[in-house]
């Protein structure tokens, strides 16, 4: 029950951050690759100062194997995701992201972690009702390819990184290495392409407070995984994410057609309900 609160809390400062990152974007103030340095770079930080302060920056050089592909794999999801966010509503995005749970299962499984029946049934709601809403309107989601392809290579990133802090590394260790490879990335892109420097966007309090409440999403969320299996939490984190990119897509980037995706989103809840 403490992993879903966590996911819970994850998730709204993770829809603040995304909105405010997703208008920024399309208003020109930043580009894609400066949102997406500035939504890791407070919750980098903070990993790295609490490994020190606990002396918990454990990193185990036997880890590499399944690290290096997970570095990789995480550079390609936040440029995805990040087009994502600002092409898609933000309603469509926070329903067809769901789509990582049941291929998630899979992996739970594999990996040894013992799925309830009713949990079982909680998840497999949560895909008809996500399905149903793609064989109605998948003509008129925008950025759709960019949505499936973020949530099937999440089923990867999540899995790796769950595998590493239950085996190998500490979760501040973890986090706080993979966050600086994708955030050189991003820096270099920002740099390089748009001549930006992202650290002159921290003069300004709107990408403080995206980069804040980006960095806070990504602190609870790596804690909560320590607490349920990988499929538990990110079926929450996906599901308060729904509810809540629904509310910032009708109140503040006015999306159509709420009723069908609150529907949807009445299915999800039950699901979420079986799962708890």
């Amino acid at each position: 029950m403490f992993g879903i609160l966590l996911a819970a809390a994850s998730s709204a400062f993770g829809e603040l951050s995304s909105s405010l990152g997703k208008k920024e974007v399309r208003d020109k103030a930043e580009s894609y690759y400066t949102f997406g340095f500035l939504s890791l770079l407070f919750g980098a930080v903070f990993m790295a100062v609490v490994g020190f302060l606990r002396d918990s920056m454990v990193f185990s050089m036997e880890s590499l194997p399944t690290f290096i592909p997970r570095a990789i794999l995480e550079i390609l999801q936040v440029h995805i995701t990040i087009l994502a966010i600002v092409k898609a509503d933000r309603s469509d995005f926070g329903l067809i992201r769901t789509l990582t749970i049941p291929f998630l299962l899979l992996v739970d499984i594999a990996l040894g972690y013992v799925i309830t029946t009713k949990q079982l049934f909680g998840i497999t709601f949560i895909f008809i009702a996500v399905a149903m809403l793609l064989s109605v309107e998948h003509l008129r989601v925008k950025g759709l390819w960019l949505l499936i392809v973020s949530s099937l290579n999440a089923v990867a990133t999540i899995s790796l990184y769950k595998y590493n802090i239950t085996h190998f590394n500490s979760v501040e260790a973890e986090q706080s290495l993979i966050s600086l490879i994708v955030m050189i990335y991003l820096f270099f892109c920002a740099m390089l392409i748009y001549k930006e420097d992202p650290f002159r966007f921290m003069r300004k309090p709107i990408f403080i407070v995206q980069m804040a409440t980006s960095g806070l999403a990504s602190i609870i969320v790596s804690y909560a995984y320590l607490f349920a299996p990988a499929t538990i939490i990110t079926t929450a984190t996906r599901s308060f994410s729904v509810f809540f990119s629904l509310l910032s897509g009708k109140i503040y980037f006015k999306d159509g057609d709420i009723g069908a995706k609150a529907f949807v989103f009445s299915l999800i809840i039950v699901g979420l309900i079986l799962l708890i």
